[in-house]
C-alpha cells in the first residue's frame, strides 16, 4: 500500500450517499493559492433544509424556507470565519470557540480541548475543525476531529493533525464513512485528495462527487499566496 497516494476527491466522493459534513484544506498544485473548502449533506427535511449565505465576511448555515425549521441548534451556525492571518473552517459552532480562544492567546489544540462531540446520539456527530495560518507569503494548517470514544457516547477522543503544505495536495476530514443507522463516524487520518489551480474545477469535481439526493451546499475558497487575494465560490442546492 501507498501511504502517499493523493486520490481524486470525486472518485472518494463518488458512489457514497453520504459523508455527511466534510472539510479539505491544502495546496494548489502550482503552489500558489492556499485552498479550503467545506461542505454539507442531510437526510432529513430539517438538515436539507438549508443554504449557505455570506454575511460580513462570515460563512453561515442559514435555513432556506424558515417556517420549515424544526431544531436550528446543531444546523445553524459560522462555518467559515476569518482571525487575524488565519482562517477557520469547522461543522458547528466551534468556529466560535476557536476564534475566542486564539484571540486569548491559545492554540488551536487547545480550543478543542474544551468542546465534545454532537449531543445527537446515537449518531454522536464528531466536531471536525481546520485552521489555515498565514504568514510571510505562506501558511500552514492544521485539522481537528472530537468524536466519541464508544457507541454511547461515555468517553471524548480529540485528535490534531498538523501540516506543512505541499504543492497539489489537500487532506479531506469527513464526519462519516457513509450511511448508517447509526452512522458510522470517521476513523483514522485525513484522506490525501488533489488540489487543482483552478477554483472552478476543483468546486465542480466535489459538488459532483456528491451524492444528487443528500448534497446541500458548498464553499470553496482560494487564497492567492503572493497578493492576499480570496476567491470565494458557494454553491447551494436550494436556490
Amino acid at each position: 500500500m501507498d501511504i502517499y497516494q493523493t486520490n481524486d476527491i470525486q472518485e472518494i466522493l463518488r458512489g457514497n450517499p453520504y459523508v455527511g459534513r466534510g472539510i479539505v484544506v491544502g495546496k494548489s498544485e502550482d503552489g500558489r493559492y492556499a485552498v479550503a473548502a467545506y461542505f454539507i449533506m442531510g437526510r432529513s427535511e430539517n438538515s436539507r433544509n438549508r443554504i449557505f449565505a455570506m454575511r460580513d465576511g462570515v460563512l453561515y448555515t442559514e435555513p432556506y424556507d424558515a417556517r420549515k425549521v424544526a431544531d436550528p441548534s446543531l444546523i445553524m451556525y459560522p462555518a467559515v470565519r476569518e482571525i487575524q492571518n488565519g482562517l477557520i473552517v469547522t461543522n458547528g459552532d466551534q468556529t466560535d470557540t476557536i476564534y475566542a480562544k486564539t484571540e486569548e492567546g491559545k492554540s488551536f489544540s487547545e480550543a478543542m480541548q474544551t468542546r465534545t462531540f454532537e449531543p445527537d446520539a446515537p449518531n454522536w456527530t464528531p466536531r471536525i475543525s481546520a485552521l489555515l495560518s498565514f504568514a510571510n507569503g505562506s501558511f500552514s494548517y492544521q485539522m481537528s476531529i472530537v468524536k466519541s470514544g464508544d457507541g454511547a457516547g461515555s468517553g471524548c477522543n480529540r485528535f490534531t493533525f498538523a501540516y506543512e503544505p505541499l504543492d497539489g495536495l489537500g487532506h479531506f476530514l469527513h464526519t462519516y464513512v457513509t450511511d448508517g443507522n447509526p452512522l458510522p463516524t470517521f476513523v483514522g487520518e485525513p484522506e490525501r485528495v488533489r488540489i487543482p489551480n483552478d477554483i472552478d474545477e476543483f468546486c465542480r469535481k466535489i459538488w459532483d462527487g456528491l451524492n444528487e439526493e443528500n448534497k446541500i451546499s458548498l464553499f470553496v475558497r482560494y487564497t492567492d499566496g503572493k497578493t492576499g487575494e480570496k476567491t470565494d465560490r458557494i454553491r447551494n442546492k436550494n436556490e
